[in-house]
């Protein structure tokens, strides 16, 4: 099966609230973009290189505006807080949408007061180990973690990262302890990493991979359900567990009450673009793989890495401190 149609699956029917665009289409002015990562990452980058194009299809101006903090929350409510009129959007992605419900207190319900517009893109990470690590393939490091339970080590971005939630799912289908040291972001991590204090982590399979060519960590697998073209000769994780698969996503969505109409035209052009072949080979520099679907197709998605990732969060007794 793959990644996409794992994350998305069949979708049935949705219904889109809100009432209808009044006083010609939508739209008749510009389009705030919230960006609730900060400028540079993925999600960001995401929201910029949709606002280039959709500018001049919509012939309105996309604006991004980046409201960061709390792991994507205080963007995402600035969404929820802002009028349902067509005008205000958020780029979302899988830690504020599937994974902050399940591990910290939220002043809003994203499932409640958010309308899924249009899944955007997936992307993969990449199981990396210090070369010093006697494992040269995902079951040799299983095997030296039951042998030593708790003595190796894994950083991430912070507790509730998708990184963190990665290695918890592959530690809970595998029954192995490894111990957790959260970062202050990938970055440092890997730094901990490439030096050798740390064992290992998840990195996205770009930013991991000048790394891994130059030779400062090994890479022993990836999360997709499929090989990476990038890392042809790297095994998934699914090939030692079968059924693990883990994506990291983002996609649109707006304030529940949002016309239909703008709902449905902003789906529509972004599922275009998502099958443009220069608007796809934009998302390969940034690491990311096109994932075209309706409204329906993103509701699904979400509704089921929430029920996912909150499962991973109470098995493994997840909690911000």
């Amino acid at each position: 099966m793959t990644s996409r149609r794992l994350l998305l699956g069949l979708a049935a029917t949705t219904a889109l609230a809100g009432p209808a665009v009044a006083q010609g289409e939508w739209p008749q002015r510009s389009i705030r973009m919230i960006s609730p990562f900060p400028p540079g990452g993925a999600a960001d980058l995401l929201a910029r290189a949709l606002a280039e194009e959709l500018t001049p299809i919509l012939r309105q101006s996309v604006v991004v505006e980046n409201r960061t903090g709390a792991g994507g929350s205080v963007g995402t409510e600035a969404a929820v807080r802002s009028p349902p009129d067509g005008y205000t959007m958020v780029m979302g992605s899988t830690g504020p949408m599937a994974i902050n419900p399940a591990l910290i207190r939220l002043s809003y319900d994203p499932e409640r007061d958010l309308v899924p517009v249009v899944p955007v893109a997936a992307v993969a990470s990449v199981l990396v180990v210090h070369p010093s690590v006697q494992a040269r393939t995902l079951p040799e490091l299983l095997a030296l973690a039951r042998a030593e339970p708790g003595k190796l080590n894994y950083g991430s971005s912070g507790i509730g990262s998708a990184q963190h939630l990665f290695m918890e799912l592959l530690k809970q289908q595998a029954n192995v302890d490894i111990t957790h040291i959260p970062y202050r972001g990938t970055g440092p991590a890997m730094v901990d990493t490439v030096g050798g204090r740390l064992t290992m982590m998840f990195d996205t399979t770009p930013t991991a991979l000048p790394h891994i060519r130059d030779g400062r960590v090994r890479a022993l697998a990836v999360t997709a359900g499929r090989r990476d073209p990038a890392l042809p000769d790297v095994p998934t994780i699914g090939e030692t567990l079968p059924g693990y698969e883990a994506l990291g996503w983002y996609g649109i969505l707006a304030p529940t009450g949002t016309p239909a109409a703008a709902v449905e035209r902003m789906s529509r052009e972004v599922n275009a673009l998502l099958r443009r072949p220069d608007f796809i080979a934009k998302l390969a520099t940034q690491g990311v793989e096109p994932l075209p679907g309706t409204p329906a197709e993103f509701t699904e998605l979400i509704a089921r890495d929430r029920a996912r990732w909150g499962g991973v969060i109470r098995t493994g007794n997840i909690r911000v401190d």
